[in-house]
């Protein structure tokens, strides 16, 4: 048999399998340092386990080992079955593999050591920031010539998603991280002040903007129609809010940076594509949930499908939620409150984990030559895991965040603070502990998810390659 007729999913086999680990990993850390804002002895005063050394661990391997390892897994499988062609250059492919694992490591040494520019999403040093580059660029090689070599004239949109996805991070990535070395683990930025605070957001806002939504909008375009066994609802649809949405959450970044030195008309700018922002996001999450039209009877017996719709849900909620929160008389309640914290999370887990974990359940046993997971029931047990620990999670600190702002802002009669900072952490603690209920219950989920890959991939000889199917 001719190897170029046939897809290339070893590739995909290893980042799929990385994925599931790195989100125990990520998610571990995670429940650790939410653990060590009720108990601050945790970190047994050693340096690299403090909060502040292992808070940017937690947020890098969620969302680029976890997350990015989801999408590079999804984009090349998916581009494959969509362009009917092998995916290109199959030793570039296997060098994007190693290279994000080698990031990864890399990471994972440096943050608790201290080594960071302390730029949010963007703390990883110069040496590493180069080699994430070449990966990243290796990748945009990989994608997009496996589809200039497609063997059907239209590319799909779950195709666009992803291309978009890739082209916009690489641009964020190299000019946000432009910096002067002056040592093997130290660099400065070429931006200064509020320069460098514009750069850090348009980088920031958006690595949540096309790497946390627009990619994982491409892994929904796939695999809700294929598990569904359903046409996408409004193909008409998928492309306009795909075009608006790319137009749009490129000019939002500067909501992050709302009463600061920042010229107003920079920060009423970011507010006002912020709340636009609301009509292409919640156009993918329409499309996404009505895709089910006329199968809904199928949520009662596939929790793959229950994975996914809820996914949707928060992502709806979480795009609704951000916009609101962007209004600067809004904001002015939000910003450094534990509402941010409870936001983010909304999305992180409710949106693009629970995405992911429906797609690693639809994908693996295709990878692996198996009809189906080893256990339906656990994927159910996974499911409730982790729509209750989402729910905990943000729920608590939802009200945490918002009774924080509130009591930050009451004055005396003689204009004096009614509460100190402290009675406001005191405050918290309660909630603090069901957040961590949340997170431990949310991972809690994650292990019965390793269970049932192991016990689905185990004694399983993958085929080393699997036939194209006809356009």
């Amino acid at each position: 048999m001719d190897l170029q007729s046939t897809y290339n999913d070893k590739v995909v086999r290893q980042f799929a399998i990385m994925t599931v680990v790195w989100g125990v990993v990520g998610m571990l850390v995670g429940v650790i340092i939410a653990a060590q804002l009720i108990w601050p002895g945790l970190s047994l005063d050693l340096p690299w386990l403090s909060y502040g050394r292992l808070r940017p661990l937690h947020t890098n391997a969620v969302i680029f080992a976890f997350g990015g390892s989801a999408l590079f897994a999804t984009a090349y499988y998916v581009v494959q079955r969509t362009c009917h062609v092998r995916l290109a250059f199959d030793k570039l492919a296997a060098f994007t593999f190693w290279g994000w694992q080698a990031v990864i490591v890399l990471a994972a040494i440096t943050l608790p050591l201290g080594i960071t520019q302390s730029k949010e999403y963007a703390e990883l040093e110069w040496p590493i920031d180069l080699l994430i580059a070449v990966v990243w660029v290796s990748y945009a090689v990989v994608f997009l010539t496996t589809i200039g070599r497609r063997r059907v004239k239209h590319i799909y949109v779950a195709n666009w998603f992803y291309a978009a996805f890739i082209i916009t991070v690489a641009v964020l990535h190299i000019f946000n991280n432009l910096s002067i070395p002056v040592s093997m683990w130290k660099s400065y930025p070429v931006y200064s002040g509020v320069v460098d605070a514009m750069m850090q957001w348009w980088y920031g806002h958006n690595a949540v903007g096309f790497f946390l939504t627009a990619g994982f909008l491409g892994m929904m375009y796939y695999f809700v129609p294929k598990q569904a066994q359903r046409p996408v609802y409004s193909y008409r649809l998928s492309v306009v809010h795909f075009w608006a949405l790319i137009a749009i959450y490129m000019w939002a970044g500067p909501h992050h940076l709302h009463y600061t030195s920042l010229p107003n008309w920079a920060q009423s700018i970011g507010m006002v594509f912020s709340i636009i922002l609301l009509a292409p996001s919640w156009g993918g999450m329409i499309n996404g949930i009505m895709t089910l039209s006329g199968a809904w009877h199928k949520l009662r017996t596939d929790p793959i499908l229950k994975f996914m719709i809820v996914s949707l849900s928060f992502y709806g909620m979480s795009t609704f939620e951000g916009p609101m929160m962007s209004i600067k008389t809004v904001n002015a309640l939000s910003h450094y409150t534990d509402w941010t914290i409870g936001h983010v999370h909304s999305g992180a887990l409710g949106w693009v984990a629970m995405m992911t974990i429906g797609a690693l359940y639809c994908l693996i046993p295709r990878l692996f030559n198996k009809e189906s997971m080893h256990s339906t029931k656990l994927i159910d047990v996974h499911f409730w895991t982790s729509t209750i620990g989402v729910v905990l999670y943000a729920v608590s600190m939802w009200i945490s965040g918002i009774t924080q702002g509130l009591m930050w802002r009451a004055l005396n009669d003689d204009g004096t603070l009614t509460y100190s900072f402290i009675e406001t952490v005191k405050f918290n603690y309660p909630y603090y502990g069901l957040r961590l209920l949340g997170g431990v219950i949310f991972l809690s989920g994650m292990l019965i998810m390793v269970y049932n890959v192991w016990m689905t991939i185990r004694q399983v000889k993958p085929q080393a390659v699997a036939v194209i199917q006809p356009a």
